[in-house]
């Protein structure tokens, strides 16, 4: 290995730092990989069909409202402080340090558990392929393939989510075309006569209700593009390279989701079919191009959710790196999770740990693993709602580069649209409700965890990027 390739280890007394080399571009294809729109289709839009039939039209289309709204809060938030801690880094210095170490253990169990939730489907489309597949062991062979080309620079991570992301979106293509290609009803049906499935396997009118209640799950169809900020530290120009990211990806995934998913309910051949299947994407893929080409779009759906699992895998590791940097643990642990790749400049121990961990979490019950993960994420939005209130009033994000329209509006709206959600998760006595419950249990053990190790320790210091800039 030449000498040049080497990275040259961090000054005495400075936090170690990873290597600069994305550009928008580049941390672009991450996150859009991260979002894993065709997944969000397949997997997550067919329960919001099942829920809203037609009317999930309407609940994707306010859903991405919602994606606007809180992609201002990102957006501005980053701008203010692209770090790899992502939402924990950037709560700690807006609303305080107990608030933001709340976060960090919201979003450190919710990403090692998701990245297990997301392997799992691998073992799903495969067996498309292959019969009689081990679905956890696929998980967590998946996870084991993620961890190793994760460790590899991050331009070649880039370059590697980008192909992957090529094939999604062709295949998100397909599906769009299969659709628009064999229009059966127009498209005011969705708009003005929405229907779903009904008792006895008719049709009736979408309430209302049913098209809100089914918002409140196309909201994490598109969740994702808020993780450019845990690339802020390896970004060039990342005060207005990870706003302009998060914007972007926020729009394309809209798109990408919304556009196969009316092409869908416009060109079933049959929406009774349609809404009373299973597998409803199978069904329409068939119906309309045949068992071959589902075969393909089922492979492509399988690299597409291992794409997700490498993107995930790249920022649950900045993550993990960042809680390091930050005196999380034992200093032991600390300073193995602060580790960086001499060659690669890439927090390498902390992204064999995040593997390892989310390949023993595969092997979890699955309901267990999405009772955990269901609504942590709310907690966090709400985090960051209030974060870019307070910090518009206590001055910390004055020096952001990036300045959301109409404020407060975003935020407050936001605010408004995740009450409902808690709303709704609370009237769900299967998931949604325990879902809850665990999400205030993760919250009290972090404060707990803060209050009675790290405050006793001396305290829990933030570091990283001189806050935020290209000079870090």
């Amino acid at each position: 290995m030449a000498a040049s390739n080497l990275r040259p280890p961090a000054a005495a007394g400075r936090p170690p730092a990873l290597h600069r080399g994305l550009r928008t571009l580049g941390a672009l294809l991450i996150v859009l990989s991260a979002v894993t729109p065709a997944s969000s289709v397949f997997i997550i839009a067919p329960g919001v069909i099942g829920q809203a039939g037609t009317g999930a039209f309407w609940s994707f289309a306010a859903a991405g409202a919602v994606g606007v709204l809180m992609a201002f809060v990102y957006a501005e938030l980053s701008s203010a402080y692209p770090l790899t801690g992502g939402e924990y880094a950037i709560v700690g210095r807006t609303l305080g340090r107990l608030p933001g170490f709340v976060v960090l253990g919201l979003i450190l169990i919710t990403q090692l558990l998701i990245l297990a939730v997301i392997a799992l489907g691998v073992g799903t489309y495969l067996g498309v392929l292959v019969h009689g597949l081990d679905g956890p062991v696929v998980a967590a062979l998946a996870v084991a393939v993620a961890t190793v080309v994760a460790i590899f620079d991050i331009k070649v991570n880039a370059l590697v989510t980008g192909v992957f992301l090529a094939i999604e979106m062709g295949a998100l293509l397909v599906l769009s075309g299969l659709g628009f290609l064999h229009v059966e009803r127009p498209f005011t049906d969705l708009l003005a006569h929405p229907v779903a499935a009904a008792d006895g396997g008719g049709l009736a009118t979408t309430s209302a209700g049913l098209i809100a209640a089914a918002t409140a799950v196309a909201i994490f169809a598109y969740n994702g593009y808020g993780s450019a900020v845990y690339f802020g530290e390896e970004t060039h120009d990342a005060p207005r390279a990870v706003a302009r990211t998060i914007l972007w990806a926020l729009g394309i995934t809209v798109a990408a989701e919304l556009v196969p998913i009316t092409a869908v309910l416009l060109g079933a051949p049959d929406l009774k079919e349609l809404l009373g299947s299973d597998a409803m994407m199978e069904y329409f893929i068939t119906a309309r191009g045949g068992h071959a080409l589902n075969t393909v779009i089922s492979l492509a759906i399988a690299l597409a959710i291992l794409n997700a699992v490498i993107a995930i895998m790249l920022l649950t590791a900045r993550l993990i790196f960042s809680s390091g940097r930050d005196g999380t643990w034992t200093p032991r642990i600390d300073g193995a999770l602060t580790a960086i790749h001499p060659r690669f400049g890439t927090p390498w121990i902390a992204t064999v740990v995040t593997g390892a961990l989310s390949a023993a979490a595969c092997f979890l019950d699955e309901k267990f693993l999405l009772v955990v993960t269901g609504t942590s994420l709310v907690a966090v939005y709400a985090a960051l709602c209030l974060a870019v209130i307070a910090g518009r009033r206590n001055g910390t994000t004055a020096h952001a580069q990036y300045r959301m329209p109409l404020f407060p509006v975003a935020p407050v709206a936001a605010l408004a649209a995740l009450g409902y959600v808690i709303y709704q998760n609370a009237k769900d006595p299967e998931v949604g409700r325990p879902s809850l419950v665990v999400t205030a249990v993760v919250m009290a053990v972090s404060a707990g965890y803060f209050a009675l190790v790290l405050r006793r320790r001396g305290g829990w210091e933030l570091k990283g990027g001189q806050d935020g800039g290209e000079a870090g």
